[in-house]
């Protein structure tokens, strides 16, 4: 550890186990803890004077040391993220996102609902390393449970009446699978619609109200708080050298037990379907990643680790912290082409080949489900996906052509035979991924647990 990291440390705090839980320690089976019962398993967070012009906090060496990775889904290497904002020269803003526009994942609702005070620690010591005087905690609008508990929270540590801490408020942004990303959640905090925006300037050099702006997701700074206290080395005791630490993963599909999962980065797949009381169906294939990432066939799944490193050879990545599992029983080319559509519908509208690039694949994918497509309707998937891909403001097209292709190409024998015969019998069933249509039932049955 470096001397200015150590500088950070001050009176130890409650020990922790190395092993898991961590994020979820102490969750309770209804409700949030309280901040007295916060304080009671973390101890008080250190606490040091706002940064200074032309000093580094220790707190963001402290932060490198422990090679912590953004849990957002772009995996950005998190003290690069704050030296980035410092640099800036100005008074920035934090920005706690926990506006969770993926329909499968539910892990920032879970820490805003039942730990939230340990995601505004998270954004308190990064505003105090920073030198930032407000924080702004946004959650998404139809997360009753999570704002609430939030607001009570911000409250609760109001009336504790620390006047150094930074200004806290909660912003509810609207319910749209592109309100969380970086861009779009500035735009609105802003005054304009939730829309991503064409870059630069990036947030970090210029954000909300025209200052530099930390935009950070709520489990990355619910680690960083746990770092701070415990420091680098107990955060590298779990995980990969690569890919530290633990994680939290939203477990779906034909499972006993589904809901939110914490995870050592690299555990294999197999010991989380374990934890989650095991497979209660056969399962045809893996969504990893969510809406924006990529299909594994059943057949490489037992051998399956959990870190992007490892997923790459899948040409997957974790991202947000999803895994869907798809049963024998469903029809994998219903299933594609019902969620292209949703996708679709979920275009900001800004870019041509996003809004009638994904719509025309939807179409495609919809009609050779049906068995009603035009001839070569495979040719015409990918040469309408060469179109889109890297055509936006913003990397939704991406991510949408990703979910796919990989479907596509996983799915294949499926997929002809849709073309070739029509729709099957599960074609009639109730879908299994999860979309804003169906997603309060499915979502409402999802319980949350701990991988220990």
């Amino acid at each position: 550890m470096s001397s200015a990291a150590s500088a950070y440390a001050q009176a130890p705090p409650p020990s922790q186990p190395a092993g898991l839980p961590r994020l979820l320690a102490g969750v309770p089976a209804h409700g949030a803890l309280s901040l007295q019962e916060h304080l009671e398993i973390h101890g008080e967070a250190p606490r040091k004077p706002r940064r200074r012009r032309r000093s580094e906090s220790p707190l963001i060496a402290r932060i490198e040391a422990a090679g912590l990775l953004g849990r957002g889904g772009g995996a950005f290497p998190t003290a690069r993220k704050l030296r980035s904002v410092a640099s800036a020269g100005r008074r920035p803003v934090v920005v706690v996102n926990a506006a969770e526009g993926e329909p499968a994942s539910l892990k920032d609702r879970t820490l805003m609902r039942a730990r939230p005070h340990l995601v505004l620690d998270g954004g308190e010591l990064a505003a105090s390393s920073l030198g930032a005087e407000e924080v702004i905690v946004c959650v998404c609008a139809g997360a009753r449970a999570s704002a609430e508990q939030a607001a009570a929270a911000i409250a609760e540590r109001s009336r504790a009446g620390d006047s150094s801490s930074p200004r806290i408020r909660l912003q509810l942004v609207p319910n749209h699978y592109l309100s969380g990303q970086e861009s779009a959640l500035v735009s609105y905090l802003n005054g304009r619609r939730a829309l991503p925006t064409f870059t630069p300037p990036l947030p970090f050099e210029q954000g909300v109200g025209r200052a530099p702006t930390l935009v950070s997701n709520a489990e990355t700074l619910a680690h960083l708080a746990l770092i701070a206290r415990h420091g680098p080395e107990w955060f590298r005791e779990l995980g990969t050298p690569s890919e530290p630490g633990s994680a939290l993963v939203t477990l779906s599909g034909p499972v006993a037990h589904p809901g939110v999962y914490e995870i050592e980065l690299g555990a294999p797949l197999s010991s989380l379907i374990d934890a989650a009381g095991g497979a209660t169906d056969g399962v045809r294939a893996a969504l990893v990643g969510g809406y924006a990432g990529s299909w594994i066939d059943a057949g490489r799944l037992p051998s399956l680790a959990l870190s992007d490193e490892y997923l790459a050879q899948h040409r997957a990545r974790l991202g947000a912290g999803v895994v869907l599992l798809l049963s024998e029983h469903a029809c994998p080319a219903a299933e594609t082409a019902r969620v292209a559509r949703w996708l679709a519908s979920q275009s900001s509208g800004q870019c041509g080949p996003c809004v009638n690039g994904l719509q025309a694949l939807a179409m495609t994918l919809t009609e050779t489900a049906r068995g009603v497509a035009r001839a070569k309707a495979e040719e015409r998937i990918a040469r309408l996906a060469s179109l889109v891909q890297g055509r936006g403001a913003c990397a939704h097209p991406d991510g949408a052509v990703e979910f796919i292709l990989s479907a596509v190409q996983i799915f294949g024998s499926e997929f002809a035979d849709h073309a070739r015969l029509g729709t099957c019998e599960a074609c009639a069933l109730a879908g299994e991924l999860p979309i804003p249509d169906a997603a309060a039932r499915a979502h409402g049955g999802l319980r949350r647990a701990r991988l220990a």
